[in-house]
Parts: C-alpha cells; structure tokens; sequence
C-alpha cells in the first residue's frame, strides 16, 4: 500500500470526461494495481478512482493511470506533501457477525424465545423450493415454520408464503403456522406478515449470544 498526501489536480477521460481542480488530497495505490483519489470528507468513496486490471506511468509530477479498456486518470502533482509505503500481507478477510446463519443456530438452541414449551424439529427443513431455515412445533404440537433474515423486508415475508402454501399441502404437517424472524424488520413487512396470520418476531442478536450485559445498561 502506497499513500501520497499531495496538492494535485486530477482528470478523467474515458466514457466522460472529469476534472478535479487543484487542491490537497490523499492518493492510495494498492497491491493490486488500484488507484484511489481521496478527499478528507465523503465518508470511505474515493473523489475518483481506476480498478485493475491498470498500468500506472508515474513522471516527477504527473502520474497516468490507463485502464483495460483505455481510459485514463492524470494526475497533476503540483506538491508531494507525504509518500509511504506499507507491506499490509494477505488480508484474513471479513468475517461477518450475526449474519443469517449465526441466527439460525442461536434460535435453534433457543426455542424458548419463541415460547415456552417449544421444540425444534429441524434446520435447514426441505421444501421442492429450497429449505425452511427452521421447523419446530409449539407448546401445543402445531407445526411452525420460522424464516431468518437480519433485516426483514417484504420479500421475506413472500419467501414465507411460498414456504407455508406448500408445507400445508402436506397432512402430516398441517396446520403450518408461520413465524417472520429478523433482528429488523421493515414497518411494511410486518404489516404485509400480520394480514396473512404469520407472526413477527424481533430477534436480539447480543441477548441470544449472551454478549449483552445488563449491568451495563442505563435504561
């Protein structure tokens, strides 16, 4: 990773042409050939920027950044104010906390949070158009199917529909009652949930984990 603090002036031609009138910004060159222009403000997206595959040409103070496609990005450097290098190594990657999968399990483990009584019968239960995230059966033996989302919208609730048409279809499960599961869920989803009997169920990522500590609260 290279990193110029520079007063530059920047322009782009390819399927438009662009202009970036002189000024000081922060000027990034990746490992893997991407060049970024920054401003310091607009949050983490670059003022301009050219993605590999790309062959950078660099002259005292003009650097030429020609893409795969022929594009080009000049930059004008009128003053180098900073220029470092960093070897970063192989990035482990992201790895994403309370995703869908991670909330599956949890409530599996936890049935209570549905109610009190509650029993799973399965993950991951098959259908002809792919698998119910979970089927469980409540304090009473009614069959139940739960769909997860980290943030419930209405296609959610449309995946749930399809999934109870067809469960009860089957007599060995019917009557399937329907559980939306979500630790968000959209005002028009709900709504859209409730006017077909399937019940909304707000799910407390840290509290099912057991990372949320109480004490720690001021409300």
């Amino acid at each position: 990773m290279r990193i110029v603090i520079a007063r530059c002036s920047v322009n782009y031609a390819g399927r438009l042409s662009a202009h970036l009138a002189l000024a000081t910004r922060l000027i990034m060159v990746k490992a893997d050939g991407s060049v970024l222009v920054h401003a310091d403000g607009g949050s983490y997206k670059p003022l301009n920027w050219m993605s590999p595959p790309c062959r950078l040409a660099q002259e005292a103070d003009r650097w030429v950044v020609t893409g795969k496609s022929g594009e080009t990005l000049t930059i004008e450097l009128a003053e180098i104010l900073s220029d470092t290098s960093f070897d970063l190594g192989v990035d482990p990657g992201l790895v994403k906390d309370g995703v869908e999968a991670h909330l599956q399990e949890l409530l599996a483990a936890q049935m209570h949070v549905l109610g009190a009584g509650w029993r799973l019968v399965r993950r991951e239960y098959p259908t002809p158009i792919g698998p119910v995230d979970i089927m469980c059966r409540d304090a009473a033996g009614v069959s139940v199917a739960v769909e997860i989302k980290r943030r419930g919208d209405i296609d959610g609730v449309e995946q749930l529909t399809r999934y109870l048409e067809l469960l009860n279809r089957d007599p060995l499960l019917a009557p399937v009652q329907g559980i939306f599961a979500a630790q968000e869920i959209r005002p028009q989803a709900r709504v859209l949930a409730e006017d077909r009997g399937i019940r909304c169920v707000t799910l407390d990522y840290a509290t099912m984990r057991g990372t949320d500590d109480s004490s720690l609260r001021l409300f």
